[in-house]
């Protein structure tokens, strides 16, 4: 599991980015979140930094959790520690001192709704989905972060069916503001935060700081809120008898 931090070429002053990296399917372990919480926290914390694009590596943007960290642990070790390390990832997402853009390809699933849905903007490659596959995998949570990029009524049939919904739909409704082929990806994610960071920082901070104080949403109490059925299912055994379905083929993807 690799999170790294680097600037942009040059044009792009104020701009960091945060790249996850994890084979296969950057479906990430308990760890792995924590680490790409404090990656995206120490980048907002540079006074230096005015505006971060949260980038991935791969095959696809985030898988969510990795599933098979949880079918290892015969207690609730796992499900404590990755419902604990999700909240901080999605949390640091949104609190970042500065805006976040996130680079969106292939697969944006579970966790990674997460991710994106609490990001400040979100430009997508022309192959980008977005899902919460959470009632397959006998979890639940997310709907909070759904709920950011779709109207309400298209985010319960998705979330009842496990359906995925495109760049290009998600375009239609405002929540992507670029769908662009994916070799260009990180330069169009990249243009616009260099636009963003072109501001003043410190009055970029108060107005992240101001947009999240008039949220409809308290996106953090909400999530957490979520989780505790997740923990339900799991104490009922209802997760491990969803969870026991999941096809081993399928690798690492949440």
């Amino acid at each position: 599991m690799t999170v790294s931090t680097a600037h942009p070429a040059t044009g792009a002053e104020g701009v960091r980015i945060v790249t996850v990296d994890h084979p296969p399917v950057n479906a990430l372990p308990v760890q792995g979140w924590y680490d790409l919480a404090e990656a995206v926290r120490a980048a907002g914390r540079d006074p230096e930094v005015r505006c971060v694009v949260l980038a991935a590596a791969g095959r696809g943007f985030n898988a969510g959790v990795d599933i098979k960290e949880l079918q290892r642990d015969p207690g609730n070790t796992a499900l404590i520690g990755v419902n604990r390390a999700c909240a901080e990832a999605f949390e640091a997402v949104y609190a970042c001192e500065v805006p976040v853009v996130a680079a969106v390809q292939g697969f944006c699933l579970g966790g990674g709704v997460g991710l994106a849905g609490n990001a400040d903007a979100i430009v997508a490659g022309e192959d980008a989905v977005f899902g919460l596959p959470e009632l397959d995998r006998g979890a639940l949570g997310a709907a909070t972060h759904l709920a950011r990029l779709v109207p309400q009524h298209l985010m319960r049939t998705l979330y009842y069916t496990a359906r995925t919904v495109t760049a290009a739909e998600l375009l239609a409704h405002g929540s992507v503001w670029r769908v662009v082929p994916i070799s260009e990806l990180l330069d169009a994610a990249v243009e616009l935060a260099a636009e963003i960071a072109r501001k003043d920082g410190g009055l970029l901070r108060l107005a992240k700081a101001a947009l999240n104080g008039i949220d409809p949403v308290d996106v953090r109490r909400s999530y957490r809120f979520e989780q505790g059925f997740t923990f339900e299912a799991s104490l009922s055994g209802t997760a491990d008898r969803v969870r026991a379905g999941f096809g081993s083929a399928s690798g690492k993807e949440a």
